[in-house]
């Protein structure tokens, strides 16, 4: 599949286990990655933040075959979420990271474009998440909104 505002082919990446069991190897019960993924949410570590320091620390390839759960469901279950998706925050802090860049740098064209592109990705998420639910329909993005909602 092709990049979405490039002409170039996309990066190949990780693949998951095709086995679908829990490993021998990880020895933690589904309450106590449960317990894990509560206790890092409270100390304010993102859904993917979560994912790596559990792969990386604790030994837990997958939460999902691990747990039977997603990070993100476990989260809803605990109340736990945040108001806004990680991939719309991320996309809104790199738009509001440009602008401050580009009223340093008024002739920064490249710049320029890029909040183009980050604006649209936006718009195209918030159609999305519209659709889905997680947004409000009245939701409209605004950039002076996007400092507070990021900062």
């Amino acid at each position: 599949m092709a990049r979405m505002h490039s002409r170039k082919k996309g990066k190949s990446g990780s693949i998951k286990p095709i086995k679908k069991t829990k490993p021998t190897w990880v020895r933690y019960s589904d309450i106590e990655i449960e317990a894990l993924i509560v206790k890092l949410a409270k100390t304010g570590n993102t859904p993917s933040k979560i994912g790596l320091i559990l792969r990386d620390s604790y030994g837990v390839p997958d939460v999902k075959i691990a747990a039977q759960k997603s990070i993100t469901s476990i989260l809803k279950q605990h109340k736990l979420m945040a108001e806004y998706p990680e991939d719309f925050i991320s996309l809104i802090r790199r738009e509001v990271n440009l602008t401050k860049h580009l009223e340093k740098n008024r002739k920064d064209q490249v710049a320029k474009r890029g909040i183009q592109l980050t604006a649209s990705k936006i718009h195209r998420l918030s159609k999305y998440y519209k659709k889905k639910g997680i947004l409000p329909m009245n939701w409209k993005y605004d950039r002076e909104k996007a400092k507070l909602i990021v900062s």
